[in-house]
């Protein structure tokens, strides 16, 4: 999913921007510690999708059972923020490059479908349900 544009920004679209890169980060974090043990996540796999999601799932067992053995080592693989919010990035992101699937993507455009999802989370993020007190410090 794609932040919202260059344009001047409304107050909404600036959260929605703040919270889809802090979502965009844990899944990076995420998928890079994971990846920088399991280099076979670094490219793109020639199995059918039934299989790939089948050696993702043995990957995220190991994965699971080798961090209870070594949790303190792992906290440093995290990007983190400071006091000041300045992320400060992990041990992971020296690793292996991971491939940008989007490129990979034929025209790479935005959907409709897309669109309308951006606009419901905007609506969501900014609407009782799911702010958070410090989002409108962080736009």
């Amino acid at each position: 999913m794609k932040p919202f544009g260059a344009k001047p920004l409304t107050m909404e679209e600036r959260i929605f921007n703040y919270r889809l890169s802090r979502a965009r980060r844990c899944v990076e974090n995420a998928f890079g510690i994971l990846a920088n043990r399991f280099r076979c996540l670094l490219s793109a796999m020639a199995q059918v999708p039934s299989t790939v999601e089948t050696i993702v799932l043995a990957c995220l067992c190991i994965h699971n059972l080798l961090r209870d053995q070594a949790s303190a080592e792992q906290n440093g693989m995290m990007d983190r923020e400071d006091d000041q919010h300045n992320i400060i990035p992990g041990a992971w992101r020296e690793g292996g490059v991971l491939d940008d699937m989007q490129q990979r993507l034929a025209g790479n455009y935005t959907t409709k479908i897309a669109k309308r999802q951006r606009l419901y989370l905007k609506h969501y993020y900014n609407g009782t349900a799911g702010a958070v007190p410090w989002q409108q410090r962080m736009a």
